[in-house]
């Protein structure tokens, strides 16, 4: 049962962030403190960890969200990353990858370390991403849920495996249609 509320507020979680609503941010805060417990007593300890980053980056994104615009608008607008950015992030999920990996193989009895922290790291940069209303937070998003729908599956997670399969399609549906606001308030 409480697999399913994490399933079901996670869910809700990425519809509102796919419509660029507020309520991403209170129901997701539900969804991520279910799953650092199911994920500690499944031993995803990366994802365990994600999901306290979750948590911690939905204040930060509950706030830029409300609080942070420009002159000309009164909400953050949605913007893409420069290059020198997008390398940076590739290169951050590279060495937080090395760095959980390490952490997983030599302290952990992590069965998936190279998978969980991938998968952590990705998230990691995605999460901000989208605090900061990066586009490229969805393709991120797409990666990244991608290989949880097997790794889930694989850990007999059966739910949350479906639910990597659902937040797979809305990413790409969510990309889609920050795309589209993304030309909308470049010409507006």
């Amino acid at each position: 049962m409480i697999e399913f509320v994490a399933v079901v507020t996670g869910l809700l979680s990425v519809w509102f962030a796919r419509k660029e609503n507020i309520l991403v941010y209170p129901v997701g805060i539900v969804s991520v403190l279910i799953y650092v417990y199911l994920c500690y007593h499944a031993g995803l300890y990366a994802d365990m960890a994600i999901n306290a980053f979750y948590f911690v980056m939905s204040v930060f994104g509950w706030y830029t969200w409300t609080h942070m615009s420009t002159q000309t608008q009164d909400h953050l607008p949605i913007s893409r990353l420069k290059t020198p950015a997008m390398l940076l992030c590739i290169a951050l999920i590279a060495v937080f990858t090395v760095i959980i990996h390490y952490i997983l193989t030599h302290y952990t009895n992590s069965t998936v370390p190279f998978w969980d922290s991938l998968t952590t790291s990705i998230f990691i940069i995605a999460m901000y991403l989208m605090a900061l209303k990066k586009i490229e937070n969805w393709l991120l998003w797409i990666i990244g849920d991608f290989f949880c729908i097997f790794l889930f599956y694989n850990k007999d997670l059966k739910l949350s495996a479906l639910q990597y399969l659902v937040f797979f399609a809305l990413a790409i549906a969510g990309y889609i249609e920050w795309s589209k606001r993304i030309k909308r308030e470049t010409y507006e």
